[in-house]
């Protein structure tokens, strides 16, 4: 009998174990050269299929030493051309000729290729995946039930973390050291069982690592040039538990099950994140929901009606579009890393999915500032409303996110008021961290408890507003005002104005080219010059770019050019005559303009009336003045009105 075998079935590794059973003994064996070309080139990949199927190579070379088979090599090493066709079929062409040339049986352990070769005429052989009577891996020797996760290295002695989540200790399992060749072996059998397990995946195949998952068991392989020797590391949880074992669990169940359904699981690597997640996972689809999992790689054990996704040509994105589509309850992200990852997130939150998502960090603040790099803080209460911290397997505390207008903690006389996310306790209600914008740099600031902010200039007027719950309106202060509200000069003891007017020229000046000069009016108003040219880009079509940069900062700003700047700074014609109306409006005339001043009304739109007759309505700019063409027809009958006793009044509309 003659047989040719493919690339498949020397990975696979049965075809030794079938001619040792008395199957094929006697038998020719035919090997293509560009099998063993495939396999050089995944073993010089650092893949560990490449050197399982080298494995199996020298096992049928020993078996023909012995007599037992004959070994033969056939056909030419395929061209750099056939390499780069390798994924269309030309390295499966090439094999498949051989066993035609050879009138040999054909032996593949690939459906495709099985499929493919029978209409060809061949005689082929087709094993079948095995999906029972899997014998105990040799990894498994070295697990008991106290055995958390197993270390396997070259020349080292084993090693094992026994115990609980609470307690683990690092052991030694053997005085004697683990070979290159034990571990090869090993690897062998682990990605051998993978490929027929149906709950056996290979996650992560490069250059010098693989990742296996077997049922609970996660397996990293790594060799050279990725370690400095190979390794073999296997994982398995020790116990399985439900939502309600933990502490606060019916909290969290409210919360989900509720509008509040975006949630974040922290704690440091080893603490018990992932063992809540699939328990959320399971409480989840127990109540009715349908739910999925975003892993990579896959580790979550949780029931068959939960599907687990993992990444999409590389790519998560590429996964949130197909769970887009699929229109999932809620979604599990073990593992957020990448910024990619917090941004498929956010973009899955915001578009109504419920998230539980997952992340290394050993603290909320460190976890705050992962997501802070990569979304902007005022956006992530609407992503997160409530963050879980795990500590040794125990849920030791629950924070709300929110959002809200207000001087941050304990920076009082340095900002004003701004738009800060606030994390607080749950249990005690005490705020813990604030996150907000400062000098241009998004900062996560731990509120040190018994210490209040001191008043400064904008928080001294009123007292800070209450924090907002997201899905409520947000109420913006208004800003205090002086009776009489005059443009900040250089002699201005203000910091908090002056970081403002700093954050404000970085922004503005992203589109202009000429200096950008800022003038703060109050905390919350700002006039900013410009060269002339430059104020169309500055303001950007349809004001576009000047309402990102005042909902960016959250101070109003009034964009002029530096032509009306250079004429006000040029000394003003006395004036002609200057009228006191009472109650602090005043009417001063020069020979070009009339002007109302009313201070006390600064900011504010008013309605002008002569005795109980309207008159016109007006905003009066922050200085406290309302400008009036004095040949104009409105300022000609005021002046007539007034002339004729008429008491002018404004009235705030």
């Amino acid at each position: 009998m003659i047989l040719v075998p493919d690339t498949s079935v020397l990975i696979d590794g049965r075809i030794t174990s079938m001619i040792k059973a008395g199957e094929y003994q006697g038998a020719t064996i035919i090997v293509p050269e560009a099998v063993i070309a495939e396999l050089e080139a995944q073993a010089n990949n650092g893949r560990e299929i490449g050197f399982s199927g080298l494995n199996e190579l020298q096992s049928l070379c020993r078996m023909a030493e012995e007599k037992t088979i004959e070994l033969k090599f056939s056909g030419i090493r395929p061209s750099l051309e056939q390499v780069k066709l390798a994924s269309g079929g030309e390295i499966d062409a090439m094999i498949r000729s051989i066993a035609i040339e050879n009138s040999a049986r054909f032996i593949t352990s690939d459906n495709v290729q099985a499929e493919v070769a029978r209409a060809k005429g061949l005689d082929v052989i087709y094993l079948k995946p095995q999906v029972s009577d899997f014998v105990p891996l040799a990894i498994d020797q070295f697990f008991d039930e106290h055995t958390i996760a197993v270390y396997l290295k070259e020349r080292v002695s084993p090693t094992a973390k026994k115990g609980s989540i609470n307690d683990m200790k690092l052991a030694k399992i053997r005085d004697a050291p683990t070979s290159e060749y034990e571990l090869r072996m090993m690897a062998q059998e682990i990605l051998e069982r993978a490929k027929r397990d149906p709950d056996g995946f290979i996650e992560i195949e490069k250059r010098g690592v693989t990742v296996v998952q077997i049922g609970s068991m996660r397996i990293a392989i790594t060799r050279r040039p990725f370690s400095d020797g190979m390794e073999i590391t296997a994982v398995r949880p020790i116990v399985d538990v439900t939502l309600k074992d933990y502490r606060k669990s019916e909290l969290i169940s409210k919360r989900i099950l509720s509008e509040k359904q975006g949630l974040l699981i922290v704690g440091a690597p080893g603490c018990g994140k992932t063992t809540l997640a699939q328990s959320i996972a399971t409480f989840l689809s127990d109540a009715g929901h349908v739910v999925k999992t975003m892993e990579a790689p896959r580790e979550l054990q949780v029931p068959d009606n939960i599907t687990q996704y993992t990444t999409l040509d590389g790519s998560m994105s590429n996964t949130a579009e197909v769970l887009m589509l699929v229109r999932p309850d809620f979604v599990i992200f073990d593992e957020l890393r990448k910024t990619e990852d917090f941004s498929v997130f956010s973009d899955m939150r915001l578009a109504g999915i419920g998230m539980i998502g997952v992340t290394h960090a050993n603290g909320v603040r460190d976890a705050l500032q992962r997501f802070s790099d990569r979304v902007d803080f005022s956006v992530i209460p609407q992503i997160i409303n409530t963050i879980i911290f795990l500590q040794q397997g125990i849920i030791t505390r629950i924070y709300d996110v929110n959002f809200t207008i207000k001087v941050p903690e304990g920076m009082a006389g340095e900002v004003h008021l701004r738009p800060v996310t606030t994390i607080s306790d749950h249990e005690t209600g005490e705020l813990v961290i604030d996150v907000f914008r400062y000098d241009g740099e998004t900062i996560v600031m731990p509120v040190i408890p018994g210490i209040a902010a001191a008043p400064g200039p904008a928080s001294a007027a009123k007292p800070l507003p209450p924090v907002q719950q997201i899905g409520q309106p947000v109420t913006t202060p208004q800003a205090p005002r002086s009776p009489a509200a005059e443009p900040k000069n250089e002699n201005d003891d203000r910091p908090g104005w002056r970081l403002t007017e700093k954050e404000i020229q970085r922004e503005i000046g992203r589109y202009t080219e000429g200096f950008v000069d800022v003038q703060m009016v109050s905390d919350t108003k700002a006039i900013v010059y410009i060269d002339d040219k430059d104020v169309p880009a500055a303001i950007g079509k349809g004001g576009k770019n000047i309402s990102a940069i005042v909902n960016k900062l959250g101070v109003g700003i009034d964009i002029k050019p530096r032509s009306e700047f250079d004429r006000q700074q040029t000394v003003k014609p006395a004036a002609e005559e200057e009228i006191n109306l009472g109650g602090g409006i005043k009417i001063q005339t020069d020979k070009k303009q009339l002007t109302i001043l009313a201070p006390s009304e600064s900011g504010r739109i008013v309605d002008v009336f002569a005795g109980k007759e309207y008159l016109f309505t007006a905003t009066v700019n922050e200085q406290g003045e309302i400008h009036l063409a004095k040949n104009s027809s409105i300022a000609q009958e005021m002046i007539r009105r007034f002339t004729n006793n008429e008491n002018i009044k404004l009235r705030p509309v």
